[in-house]
């Protein structure tokens, strides 16, 4: 069975740009900022939908309950009604909003969703960073004062970033991605997210975007200090109860994923080849579990990031 493909979902943000056009060659619509590009999601509020090949115009929702052995696996049966990952593309040209996910124990009673994920940079302009965490020794009464007085970003660890860095943000984690990176994202299905601190900034219909307050400092965790950064050119990237991401170079065809199961795979450097179709860096492809044709370099050899769930 041939490798699936989605349409993305492309979002205005205020914080976006148009790289997806200029660095990865994307038709973008419209002229706004776009910050994000929803590349695989099964949501109520937005669908994936199959871009081309037998499935075309079927839902992500519907391959996920009406062709879940076929597609998944049979072992992820039990796995719930909707499909348990989000990946996106982010375009950051200026900084996001300072936020938290809240974690399992703390997001029913705040009407959340847990969130956790991981960041792979796929490019990072001069002087690009994130923040992620608490400087060493910030409690949260010093959060608290400094939140307070607007002065936040003393609180928050800075990390300069590279292509091909990555790191993982547990729910619970402060974090924000500064200007100038180019992110692939994998994270739970969830869409809930607090903003503690905006950088005073106002929303594209110029009015300050609402703040959360007392939802993020019930969620943050504030025993998390100094998070590093990983730089992984072959192996794990990021592995946890929701996903595993793994980081491949590849120099001949290979047949990803394991027997049975299904795989993301996210071309992150250079182009790969699959079932006849060319993918580029950026392009999401879904492997069935029913099995997919080996996934080439285009050229020499290629990089790509491969998701399963364990």
């Amino acid at each position: 069975m041939n490798p699936i493909t989605f349409r993305p979902i492309y979002m205005e943000r205020v914080w976006g740009g148009r790289e997806f056009a200029t660095r990865l060659g994307r038709d973008l619509p419209g002229a706004q900022p776009i910050g994000e590009a929803w590349e695989v999601v099964d949501r109520a509020e937005a669908q994936s939908v199959v871009a081309a090949g037998p499935l075309a115009g079927k839902t992500l929702h519907e391959l996920w309950t009406g062709h879940r052995a076929e597609i998944f696996g049979a072992r992820h049966a039990d796995a719930g009604p909707r499909f348990p990952l989000l990946c996106k593309l982010l375009d950051a040209r200026d900084r996001l909003s300072v936020q938290v996910h809240p974690p399992a124990a703390v997001a029913p009673r705040l009407g959340g969703e847990p969130k956790t994920e991981v960041w792979y940079f796929l490019a990072c302009d001069p002087e690009s960073r994130i923040y992620a965490g608490l400087k060493n020794g910030v409690s949260r009464a010093d959060f608290a004062d400094k939140l307070a007085a607007g002065q936040v970003e003393e609180c928050l660890h800075v990390l300069p970033t590279h292509a091909g860095d990555s790191i993982f943000i547990p729910s619970g984690r402060l974090h924000a991605i500064g200007e100038g990176n180019l992110i692939v994202e994998i994270q739970q299905n969830s869409d809930t997210t607090y903003r503690v601190f905006d950088w005073n900034r106002a929303g594209l219909d110029g009015k300050p975007r609402d703040l959360h307050i007392e939802e993020s400092m019930l969620s943050t965790d504030f025993d998390d200090f100094a998070p590093p950064l990983a730089h992984v050119a072959s192996g794990i990237v990021a592995e946890c109860g929701h996903f595993r991401v793994e980081r491949k170079i590849l120099d001949a065809p290979e047949v990803l994923g394991a027997a049975g199961d299904f795989a993301l795979v996210t071309v992150v450097d250079g182009a790969a080849s699959c079932g006849g179709s060319h993918f580029a860096t950026g392009d999401f492809l879904l492997l069935p579990a029913s099995g997919a044709p080996a996934v080439a370099p285009a050229a020499d050899r290629c990089a790509v990031l491969v998701t399963t769930i364990p």
